[in-house]
């Protein structure tokens, strides 16, 4: 991935701020113009509604507002200067997708499939404004973790968050701002902790969670007891970043978890023992590790269209795939073991058969940029892929991914997530004005209720 400290490159995000920007800078001029004008507020119910103005900050959305016509992120569009239809418009057309090989994305997309829009999986609940969801590298977008579908943990600057869907209540869990140290002694923690960590992804597991840093930084915390457990450093070289951590059992229900890292370097640790148990290499930097259901088999994507499977026990390669033509930064196994997905920067996401991996089963477009987040639901029944920006697309697996939920919105994603029971969905927006946690629900069809009807 590309090493850049902050942000983003200063082309890429302005462009991507400067967006938002404009329709953030109508609304303030909106608000202002409100606030002036007491006649007006005091005759205006839905501008009390949709704006606290006690608080100085947009309300939340439910779902019963949106069903009567709000936008999901309280947008007054109907004030501004420009169409929501037109603005959309504007964000495909203008919007720039990161690429390390240029025009990858418009290679890809003869061999996409086709697939049918429409599918209402998810049902919109609630957009949640009190908390936001912050990015610290523009490529890395793993940072929501929901631990049931009421839970769930994201970074808010330097503030690693639990939010209650239940309460809109958040608390914070780690700061990182300051000094961070671990409380416990373990052979190889560096006792000596941290000083304002810049988390570049994160992880979360039932109770356990992992931060991994800017400069190869690796915090460990267990979130049924105080403090911090295990502090590690996984390299000194300047090119340190922390890509991805993923946390997993093995088959003796011991703990342990993966960090994909900008050194090229894949690293397992042991966090029953404490301790870094495996280092693997590879010819370039990698930027996501997924292990299969049954630990037998590790997906390894990176600066290289081509992506690697390799034995997890020794780090052997045991096969390549070939088909993406920019770099990857996502990868997610189907809970059957048999399939797999990997994100690309040539705006596709490939379904590929552990079984055949000559070709991909499925080629699946994004419509703004490039396939940074993927997670699967724990019944297998769904998949959702996350763009940059703007756009969440959820897939009937069931159905050969032929059918499509498109989740529309505005601003930069920092991360997805199903809960774990797979009845939630919550999707993580940056953005200065409208940055939020949107949180989905599965639609169920009861019909057996209909008799009683």
């Amino acid at each position: 991935m590309s090493n850049y400290q902050g942000d983003a490159p200063a082309e890429y995000i302005e462009d991507v701020d400067d967006e938002m920007d404009d329709v953030g800078d109508d609304m303030d001029e909106e608000f202002r113009a409100d606030d002036d004008d007491d006649d007006d507020l005091a005759a205006s119910d839905s501008d009390v509604e949709e704006f606290d103005y006690s608080n100085n900050k947009i309300a939340d959305t439910s779902a019963e507002q949106a069903r009567k016509g709000k936008d999901i992120q309280g947008i007054p569009w109907d004030r501004l200067s420009i169409s929501r239809e037109k603005y959309r418009q504007t964000r495909l057309e203008q919007y720039k997708n990161y690429e390390n090989v240029p025009n990858s994305g418009e290679s890809s997309e003869k061999v996409c499939k086709v697939t049918q829009k429409g599918g209402q999986f998810y049902d919109f609940w609630r957009n949640s404004r009190s908390i936001k969801s912050t990015i610290l590298h523009f490529q890395l977008r793993n940072l929501v973790w929901a631990t049931s579908k009421h839970d769930v943990y994201l970074m808010s600057n330097f503030l690693l968050t639990h939010y209650s869907s239940l309460t809109s209540g958040k608390k914070e869990v780690l700061n990182v701002r300051g000094h961070v140290a671990p409380s416990e002694k373990h052979p190889g923690s560096l006792l000596e902790g941290f000083t304002q960590t810049q988390v570049s992804t994160l992880a979360v597991k039932d109770d356990f969670l992992v931060a991994g840093g800017f400069q190869g930084e690796l915090i460990c915390k267990h979130l049924d007891r105080p403090g911090v457990s295990f502090c590690s450093r996984t390299t000194y070289d300047d090119n340190a970043i922390t890509n991805a951590i993923e946390i997993y059992n093995k088959p003796s229900g011991a703990l342990h978890f993966t960090a994909s890292n900008n050194d090229c370097g894949v690293r397992d640790f042991d966090m029953e023992r404490y301790q870094l148990v495996k280092h693997f290499r590879f010819p370039w930097p990698v930027n996501h590790a997924s292990l299969s259901p049954n630990g037998k088999l590790l997906a390894i994507v990176g600066d290289n269209p081509e992506g690697l499977i390799v034995d997890p026990n020794t780090g052997k390669t045991l096969e390549t795939l070939s088909g993406h033509v920019d770099y990857s930064f996502a990868s997610a196994w189907h809970p059957d073991g048999f399939t797999f997905s990997t994100g690309n920067q040539d705006k596709t996401c490939r379904v590929w058969d552990i079984r055949n991996l000559s070709q991909s089963v499925a080629v699946l477009k994004g419509n703004l940029g490039a396939i940074r987040s993927i997670r699967y639901t724990s019944d297998g029944k769904y998949m959702a892929m996350a763009e940059p920006a703007d756009f969440v697309h959820v897939y009937d697996v069931s159905k050969g991914y032929e059918t499509e939920q498109e989740i529309d919105f505005f601003g930069e994603i920092s991360g997805i997530s199903f809960s774990p029971d797979t009845e939630a969905l919550f999707i993580g927006v940056w953005d200065r004005t409208y940055g939020s946690l949107l949180e989905y629900h599965r639609r169920r069809n009861y019909s057996y209720l209909d008799s009683f009807l």
